[in-house]
């Protein structure tokens, strides 16, 4: 081969090389400044719970997050879309968080006493269920959940338990009575998916037997409430099994476990028709749930965090992380299984549908206001710095040319360069 073909050969290879080293200048390992617009997301992938990232980043994701906008099917107000309370730690306030079971609760609820910056941060000692969360300078607790003051009201208590006891017990813990603020957050799941992830924890041999259930001063009866299986668990229960015990809490869990039983007759399906009882149940379990300071979606973890922190004006240390891969997503399902789970929790179907419109809706409205908020402070700043120019420039003294009086003025130096030139 010739010298002229070798170096035919060797420009191109030069240039790849040429390219490659330039690349690693420009955009190093690790680093985060260069992006390609390759078509392809990472499924499943979402914010590390590692150190809290800037804020830019952190929206930045958000909006890479958000599902296109589609017309709300439900007539929200602004009122219904604004949330945000001047909670006072430091005061009588108390967080209440309502723990659906398999909503993501225990996730959110650690998130709650380990994962807040806060002036006195709870107290979790290793090997101990509970952490002590008081505020700066007081023997009392800001947060009522079951990682901080235990199952107070009973295990996994509901709306109608928790609205009947926590005050009470809150009362009880202050001699002093001020008026408090109760603000009850709580999070939802997509009712098939929670229901699987039931359906597989009680499988393994949970049963939440111990649970009160107490409506308008007593628990339900065993007639008002029969038990699924007999013995001391459900273990090695299959699908089928679970699905056809007409009595079993699991269906429709969301919307029972946030609706005011009372209104129809508490655990007494006897006390009117199965449509009016239904009703009353979802159209209650909206209001309160609409009602309540915060909720979260356990399938947007990222618009969770940030919701929160908004509403309540507190900072997470980490960020959320989205995790897929769950016990109820490797159930491998049929359509008609699917559509008979749905079926049993049309309810829950409902409410998740109402939840997740204004979630988002919610979600929208306060990113847009953050926007609106930015720009504004954006504004006063460009406006101020003017400000101080002016005043910089009115407050330099005029100097004279030649030693004596009468000679011309040199007008003071300005940032206004092109002027300058003119008058030299």
């Amino acid at each position: 081969m010739d010298e002229k073909s070798n170096k035919l050969i060797l420009v191109p290879i030069l240039a790849v090389l040429f390219v490659m080293i330039g690349y690693q200048y420009i955009c190093p390992a690790g680093s985060n400044s260069c992006h390609f617009n390759t078509g392809e997301k990472l499924r499943g992938a979402s914010l590390l719970s590692t150190q809290y990232r800037t804020n830019e980043d952190f929206y930045t994701e958000l909006e890479d997050d958000s599902p296109p906008k589609l017309p709300s099917k439900f007539n929200f107000t602004e009122r219904d879309l604004q949330r945000h309370v001047d909670f006072n730690i430091k005061g009588d306030d108390v967080i209440v968080f309502l723990h659906i079971q398999k909503t993501g609760g225990t996730t959110f609820g650690r998130h709650l006493v380990r994962n807040i910056r806060l002036e006195q941060p709870c107290d979790c000692k290793s090997g101990q269920k509970k952490c002590t969360c008081h505020r700066p300078g007081k023997d009392e607790s800001w947060l009522f959940s079951r990682f901080s003051t235990g199952w107070s009201c009973g295990l996994h208590a509901d709306w109608t338990e928790l609205t009947n006891c926590v005050p009470v017990i809150m009362d009880k813990k202050k001699a002093q009575k001020n008026k408090r603020n109760f603000y009850y957050i709580t999070m939802l799941r997509d009712p098939v998916s929670r229901y699987l992830s039931e359906w597989k924890h009680v499988q393994r041999g949970a049963t939440w037997k111990t649970s009160l259930h107490m409506c308008d001063g007593r628990s339900p009866t065993q007639d008002e409430l029969p038990t699924c299986y007999s013995g001391d668990d459900w273990l090695g229960v299959t699908l089928t099994e679970f699905m056809d015990c007409p009595s079993n809490l699991a269906n429709n869990r969301q919307v029972r476990m946030l609706a005011d039983l009372s209104l129809v007759g508490c655990y007494n399906l006897l006390s009117m028709n199965e449509s009016e009882r239904n009703h009353i149940l979802l159209g209650s379990a909206m209001n309160n749930l609409k009602n309540m300071a915060f909720y979260g979606l356990t399938e947007f973890q990222r618009k969770t965090q940030y919701l929160f922190e908004r509403t309540f004006s507190l900072r997470f240390i980490a960020a959320f992380t989205q995790i897929n891969s769950t016990r109820a997503a490797n159930v491998d399902l049929s359509e008609a299984v699917r559509r008979r789970i749905e079926e049993l929790n049309y309810l829950d179907v409902q409410l998740y549908e109402y939840a997740k419109d204004l979630f988002l809706q919610r979600f929208q409205y306060t990113r847009q206001r953050q926007h609106q908020e930015e720009r504004l402070k954006r504004r006063e700043e460009r406006r101020w710095l003017r400000e101080q120019r002016e005043q910089s420039r009115d407050s330099l003294p005029k100097r004279q040319v030649g030693g004596g009086g009468g000679g011309d003025e040199l007008a003071t130096t300005t940032e206004d360069y092109t002027s300058q030139v003119a008058r030299w």
